[in-house]
C-alpha cells in the first residue's frame, strides 16, 4: 500500500500550498484525483514520485520509507512528454536508459518497432507519450503518477493509453495515482475518485 501522510508544502516566501494531506493507494487500485488548476496537485505528484521533498509528512510504501538511491518504485508521467525527453536522443537510447526492452509491453502500448530509430521531434505528441509510459513501466515499478497524462492527446490516443493502463494495472498489481481535471476521464478509468480540495 502507497500511503501519503500528512504532507504538507510550499515554495519559498509563499504561503503553504496545502497542509496535512493524506491518502491511500492499494496494490492494483486506480485512484483519481480531481480539482482546480493551481491547487497543488501537481507539486502533489512530484512529491510522491521523489522528485520534491515535503516540508511536513512522509510517503510509504507497505509501512517503508522509500530509499533515497536507487529504482524509485512509484514513476510519474508528466502532462509534456517532450519536456521529460532528451531532444539529442534517438528514442531506443532513451528507452535503453530506462533499463532494458520489453517488447510485449511496447506492443501493449502501440509502440512500433521502427520508433525506435527516430528522434523525438520525428513523434507525434501522443507516440511520444506512449514512450514516456513505457519507460516509466519498465523494471519492479509498484505505483504510476499520471500528472494529466493525456490532457493534450486526441480522444483516441487519449482511450488507448488508459485501456492499455487499466489492464497492465490489474495484470501487474501497479496501483495508480489518476490526476485530472477530467471528470468524465476520472469516472471511466478509476475505481474511484477523490476531490483534491477535500484531502487538502
Amino acid at each position: 500500500m502507497l500511503e501519503v501522510k500528512g504532507i504538507s508544502y510550499r515554495y519559498p516566501s509563499s504561503p503553504w500550498l496545502f497542509r496535512h494531506l493524506s491518502l491511500r493507494i492499494m496494490p492494483g487500485e486506480i485512484v483519481g484525483i480531481s480539482g482546480y488548476s493551481g491547487s497543488g496537485k501537481s507539486t502533489m505528484a512530484q512529491i510522491i514520485g521523489g522528485y520534491l521533498k515535503p516540508d511536513e509528512g512522509t510517503i510509504l510504501i507497505d509501512g517503508q520509507a522509500i530509499p533515497i538511491f536507487g529504482f524509485h518504485p512509484v514513476q510519474l508521467v508528466w502532462q509534456h512528454p517532450e519536456r521529460a525527453i532528451n531532444p539529442k536522443w534517438r528514442m531506443k537510447q532513451i528507452f535503453e536508459e530506462s533499463g532494458g526492452f520489453d517488447q510485449k509491453l511496447l506492443a501493449s502500448l502501440g509502440i512500433k518497432s521502427e520508433w525506435l530509430e527516430r528522434w523525438p521531434r520525428e513523434l507525434s505528441g501522443g507516440e511520444l507519450q506512449r514512450f514516456c509510459l513505457a519507460r516509466a513501466l519498465v523494471g519492479d515499478v509498484k505505483y504510476l503518477v499520471a500528472d494529466e497524462m493525456t490532457t493534450m492527446l486526441d480522444a483516441i490516443t487519449q482511450a488507448q493509453m488508459w485501456h492499455a493502463v487499466k489492464r497492465l494495472a490489474k495484470e501487474r498489481n501497479i496501483g495508480v495515482l489518476a490526476i485530472s481535471h477530467d471528470q468524465h476521464l476520472l469516472k471511466r478509468v478509476s475505481d474511484r475518485i477523490i476531490n483534491f480540495t477535500e484531502i487538502n
